[in-house]
């Protein structure tokens, strides 16, 4: 069965021109969206089209391992929202524990009030309490929820908990064909502290900033000079697909000569996953639910905290596969999924695949032109080792984020496209995320490409990349690092379009 990109993806693909000005964002142009329960009148009463509840319970990752942690609806991940584009949708969000929260609708453009996240003015969910919000569903594509709280040295809260589910955003037309349709969620449980970095080299290209490095060296000596040491790092215990363990919870099961379209989230607080399937390889055709202008097939899907690929697997191996992460001590802790062809049993099979390089530009358009901005924004980002309850703390041009003050940044002007010229002189990757925006990536490490649209990107260290986007919501909008730790300690900013 042939799958066209256009029926899959529908209306997305306007996302190729870098989110146009023009594009229509109806969920900022609604103003009931805008308003709290206790003002939003008769436009938000009656039933809610979906209830997600906030509880701490357990999940049973294999027979013999069970952690406890907040989840939503008592499932990790929680309920898959098969939402309409352009179809208003009312969601009740209930707080059943003892903290304010945050329920942040990651990938779409919502006003600020609605968005969640508690540094652009959204509303804290009570503990114990409620609230309904209205929005327009905006754009097509993969998205996901999740917690958007501070954790800092709480290894329960944020992103260390199981606090994320799945949306998908069918396209007003042309909802598309394919075989099969699966969606995995990648999730690490019960995390530690830990001063062992594991290293991962695997970005391309490979070319590194000088002066960036020497800026990176320079602030590690400072640092030991007042005597700190090296921050803390994330480590766990378990990993898992759909909250189970490999081999504890049922297999993918797929038949000879299907495509099937697998739907990849990494729920991750801090790593970088990149799983496999041996014999097989995935012929990308989204990244984080924006369809891509060349599809290519590739044997890993690196695949950074928060981001989300869209890839066709065509089922020619017959047999029983074990869909699982590069590194075996991940494996051996539960990260993958065994995949099973009809008509085959016996023990799940895995072969490494020879060594590959993660490059967005695979996927970008042959013209690497891409559209000259407005106005171009200078973004250095630097870290001091340890000095930050242990852990390192992070700025934005010399600028660790305060949670006290939270004043914008930086001032756009709305309609206006701009470029971020991103330089990361820290020796860490940051999956770079930008809310209520997608941006395209139109250099990385000083190499040219266009027409990736993205809403998360990894940065890699001491690397430069830039990405614009058009400043078409208006309010603040935060930009952070998706690592929890990172933002926790202050690698955030906030852009204030008027």
């Amino acid at each position: 069965m042939t799958l066209n990109r256009r029926q899959l993806f529908g209306g997305a693909a306007a996302l190729a021109a870098g989110v146009p000005a023009s594009l229509p964002v109806q969920a900022a142009e609604q103003p009931d969206s805008h308003r709290t329960p206790a003002a939003a009148g008769p436009a938000l009463e009656g039933p809610a089209d979906h209830t997600l509840r906030i509880a701490t319970g357990l999940i049973e990752l294999g027979p013999d391992t069970t952690v406890s942690t907040k989840t939503y609806n008592g499932q990790f991940p929680g309920p898959l929202l098969r939402l309409a584009e352009g179809r208003r949708v009312v969601v009740d969000i209930r707080n059943d524990t003892d903290t304010p929260e945050q329920l942040h609708w990651h990938g779409q453009f919502l006003p600020a009030d609605v968005d969640g996240a508690a540094e652009e003015g959204t509303p804290f969910i009570p503990a114990h309490g409620m609230r309904r919000i209205a929005f327009t569903p905006s754009p097509a594509g993969f998205r996901f929820y999740h917690t958007h709280v501070r954790a800092g040295a709480d290894l329960s809260a944020g992103l260390y908990s199981g606090q994320a589910g799945l949306v998908y955003i069918d396209p007003a037309r042309d909802p598309g064909a394919y075989d099969r349709e699966v969606f995995l969620a990648l999730k690490e449980f019960e995390p530690f502290l830990s001063r062992t970095e594991t290293p991962l080299d695997f970005l391309a290209p490979t070319n590194r900033v000088p002066g960036l490095q020497e800026a990176s060296w320079q602030a590690m000596l400072a640092a030991l000079k007042e005597g700190l040491k090296p921050g803390y790092e994330l480590a766990y215990n378990f990993f898992s697909i759909n909250g189970r363990m490999l081999g504890q919870g049922a297999p993918v099961r797929v038949k000879a000569g299907e495509r099937v379209l697998f739907h990849v989230l990494n729920a991750s607080a801090s790593q970088i996953r990149s799983p496999a399937l041996p014999g097989h390889v995935f012929r990308v055709v989204a990244l984080d639910g924006n369809p891509v202008p060349r599809p290519s097939e590739v044997p890993v899907l690196w695949i950074g905290p928060a981001e989300r690929i869209s890839a066709i697997v065509d089922m020619k191996q017959p047999g029983v596969w074990v869909l699982g992460d590069l590194l075996d001590e991940d494996r051996r802790r539960g990260s993958g999924i065994v995949v099973e062809y009809a008509g085959r049993k016996g023990e799940p099979q895995w072969r490494k695949p020879q060594p590959f390089r993660w490059d967005y530009r695979l996927f970008g358009s042959p013209d690497t032109a891409a559209t000259p901005p407005d106005k171009d924004i200078e973004m250095t980002f630097a870290a001091r080792i340890g000095a930050r309850e242990g852990f390192g703390e992070f700025t934005i041009n010399g600028t660790a984020f305060s949670m006290d003050k939270m004043e914008p940044m930086f001032r756009l002007a709305r309609g206006g496209r701009y470029r971020l010229h991103m330089r990361n002189a820290t020796d860490d990757l940051h999956p770079i995320h930008l809310h209520r925006h997608s941006f395209e990536i139109s250099t990385i490490a000083g190499l040219p490409t266009s027409g990736v649209i993205k809403d998360v990107a990894m940065l890699g260290s001491i690397q430069a990349m830039t990405i614009d986007f058009t400043a078409n919501q208006p309010g603040p909008s935060l930009f952070h690092c998706h690592m929890q730790a990172h933002m926790d300690f202050g690698f955030m900013a906030l852009f204030n379009t008027a």
